[in-house]
């Protein structure tokens, strides 16, 4: 297996839409064993193909303490939402920055496993925020970009600082 290089927010390819999966393949298998590999290295609980310049429909997240319960969403959608809750978010794409955004509390998602089979998953707390966090990168939408205008500006220039400094 691989590990992949994850995009660094604001890099324009985090806004590029995915395209669903027509088929899972030995490819697409192959990509989320390499997705999954990245994501534990990072270490990451959720990691979208768009973070990894893949564009196409593939989630995989683990938010167990153990580690060891890695969910693989291929083409998800989200059938039903309930709920509202605010809860601070992290990305792997927007390293060291950490805010409170309102998600679903719980919600049932729609996908095909690692097999290509479908399967419906009701997920409620952490997995459900992954969930939808990462599906937003699907769509081209980063978590930051809930946030204020004025946020936005001071993330952005505290990466720009972070980048000078490891330079």
């Amino acid at each position: 297996m691989a590990l992949l290089k994850i995009l660094q927010y604001p890099d324009e390819r985090l806004h590029t839409v995915a395209a669903k999966v027509p088929e899972v393949t030995d490819k697409i298998r192959t990509l989320v064993h390499n997705m999954a590999e990245t994501m534990y290295a990072a270490p990451g609980v959720g990691l979208a193909a768009t973070q990894v310049d893949v564009h196409q429909c593939v989630i995989v997240i683990d938010a167990s303490d153990t580690h060891d319960l890695l969910h693989v969403l291929i083409n998800p959608e989200i059938t039903a939402a309930i709920g509202e809750s605010d809860c601070e978010e992290g990305c792997l794409s927007v390293p060291g920055i950490f805010e409170k955004i309102r998600r679903a509390e719980q919600i049932t998602v729609e996908a095909l496993n690692f097999n290509g089979d479908p399967f419906i998953l009701e997920a409620k707390g952490l997995l459900a925020v992954c969930i939808q966090h990462e599906m937003d990168h699907l769509i081209g939408k980063i978590f930051v970009e809930y946030l204020s205008q004025l946020k936005q500006t001071r993330v952005l220039r505290k990466l720009k600082k972070q980048q000078r400094s490891v330079m």
